[in-house]
């Protein structure tokens, strides 16, 4: 009887404990990703009324003469919208707008969302294909850490099976090259209607993680490594930002260089809800990039999969001149593309004991490209007040449809809004360059470099 009793608790503990970690996808499961899944885990197929096509490879051609580093012309600059989505045809939509979206056309009546023709212009190169199908079998997650292991070069769970796994593949998301870098400047808009440029910086960063010359037995963890130099405005020249991010987030690490102390230090609230410095305060650092740091504060849930109108393929707005984009209460809709995806949808729940100012969020994730292009932040009376949205860049050069450029956050409270990451004013724009030495990424770089 007693050793019955021990077999069952010994039973009880070994359930609890794969639960705890998620399993990878078995062999059979993983053959869906060259049959009705795309290489990166989408659906292949068409929707059912024929307006989301059918995935057929992406666009992975540069346009003739194109020169890395220079604006991107938009492939799409003939079309017209196919309808355009209003205060007053709100209800018509409801069904396929995110609710912060919905929230935006009732606070604006003059806001709307210009639909166009949905293109599936998302691509990687084979490679990363190769390395997907490599993960979908052994990548695996532990739901109580968020650590991330077994994975490298890909998708790490193309066939996702809780929230968790979907915010993963967007933080392991293909961006274009192992090595980024881009200008940008950070422009806020008041609620008084006022335009201000917070920021203008340069940011590299590298994907270890996207090595192609690297190998899941020679990678180390850490699989994105950020540095970013500040030149204005004028009393903020010379300071610098410099994030480790890791498979594991416990061993996560980011230093500031100050130009007054002049010296590096660590800086571990760099994360969840502090005030972005680089936004002025408007926004918080968990919401750049979209997604930056952690998200164990959070219980998170998997919805499901939803037909949506999202930002998409807005290569025309990465044209304009940021006056023509960047107008009062919000971006130009005539500059904005939109178009119908289906994303993930993931629910974000504060856990008990936890804070955090926006204890509820929303993320929709894009099937095709795995890049957060919306989320919806509640506050602690359950109300909506925030909207983060992505334009993303189409880059077929590289290939890629990356949401690291023009992503911002309207407050749907206040009226205030920015967009950050733009190149809008500046020569050059998003692109992959030569990798640098691994030195680059240290905080003693960064403090020689500052200080010049």
């Amino acid at each position: 009887m007693q050793t019955s009793r021990f077999l069952v608790s010994l039973l009880g503990l070994t359930l609890a404990a794969a639960q705890l970690a998620q399993a990878a996808v078995s062999p059979e499961q993983a053959k869906r990703l060259s049959s009705e899944l795309t290489p990166m885990g989408a659906e292949r197929a068409a929707n059912a009324d024929g307006s989301i096509p059918a995935w057929s490879g992406g666009f992975t051609q540069a346009p003739a003469g194109y020169v890395s580093g220079a604006k991107r012309a938009d492939p799409f600059a003939s079309e017209k919208p196919l309808y355009s989505v209003t205060a007053a045809n709100l209800g018509q939509y409801a069904g396929v707008l995110a609710e912060g979206t919905q929230a935006l056309l009732r606070k604006y009546p003059d806001y709307r969302l210009d639909v166009y023709p949905t293109h599936r212009s998302a691509a990687a190169p084979q490679w990363v294909y190769d390395n997907t199908l490599a993960n979908a079998t052994r990548a695996q997650l532990d739901v109580a850490s968020e650590k991330v292991s077994n994975a490298y070069g890909g998708i790490p769970f193309p066939i996702p099976g809780n929230g968790a796994e979907v915010l993963w593949n967007y933080r392991l998301s293909w961006q274009g090259g192992d090595t980024i870098s881009s200008p940008f400047d950070t422009w806020l808009m008041t609620a008084g209607g006022r335009k201000v440029q917070a920021t203008r910086a340069q940011y590299t960063y590298q994907f270890p993680y996207y090595f192609q010359d690297g190998s899941l037995a020679s990678f180390n963890g850490k699989y994105l490594l950020g540095r970013l130099y500040t030149e204005l405005p004028s009393s903020k020249a010379g300071e610098g930002l410099m994030t480790h991010w890791d498979l594991d987030p416990s061993v996560r690490a980011a230093w500031q260089y100050l130009v007054g102390q002049r010296r590096v230090r660590r800086a571990p609230n760099i994360a969840y809800d502090t005030p972005d410095f680089v936004t002025s305060g408007v926004g918080l650092f968990d919401e750049a990039f979209m997604i930056f740091g952690p998200t164990d504060r959070y219980d998170l849930k998997l919805v499901g999969k939803k037909e949506l109108l999202v930002p998409y393929n807005n290569n025309r707005a990465a044209l304009a001149s940021s006056d023509a984009l960047v107008k009062p209460r919000f971006l130009d809709p005539g500059l904005v593309r939109w178009e119908k995806h289906r994303v993930w949808v993931v629910e974000a729940n504060l856990k008990a004991g936890q804070r955090h100012v926006v204890p509820r969020r929303t993320y929709y994730v894009d099937e095709d490209s795995w890049q957060v292009l919306l989320v919806d932040g509640y506050d602690a009376q359950g109300r909506l007040g925030r909207q983060q949205y992505s334009l993303t860049l189409l880059a077929p050069d590289l290939p890629a449809l990356t949401a690291q450029v023009m992503w911002g956050g309207y407050n749907l409270d206040t009226g205030a809004y920015f967009l950050n990451s733009s190149s809008n004013d500046l020569s050059v724009q998003y692109q992959k360059v030569p990798r640098p030495s691994p030195a680059f990424f240290t905080p003693d770089a960064m403090a020689n470099a500052s200080a010049r």
